[in-house]
């Protein structure tokens, strides 16, 4: 009896070691694909964002130019600073 004790406590340690590291690796590898996943996102907010300042800014300088000639259409004194 007491000879098969080693052979089976040494089985069930590689076996519970083995499934433990298979699972962190497995869990290393997917927090990686997780990392690159944000980094896209992070990538396309800032892209995103970028575009929606440059059309604001365009839409500023429009309205001022638009503004601008109307004042000057009426008779309006708007001397650019």
């Amino acid at each position: 009896m007491m000879e098969w004790i080693p052979a089976v406590l040494v089985t069930f340690k590689v076996l519970v070691l083995g499934t433990g590291m298979y699972f962190a690796i497995k869990w290393h590898y997917d927090q990686g694909k997780k990392e690159t996943d944000r980094a896209k996102e992070k990538r396309a907010v800032l892209r995103a964002g970028g575009k929606l300042a440059a059309v604001f800014a365009l839409s500023l300088t429009g309205l001022g130019f638009a503004t601008f000639i109307l004042g000057r259409k009426f008779g309006l004194d708007l001397p650019l600073p």
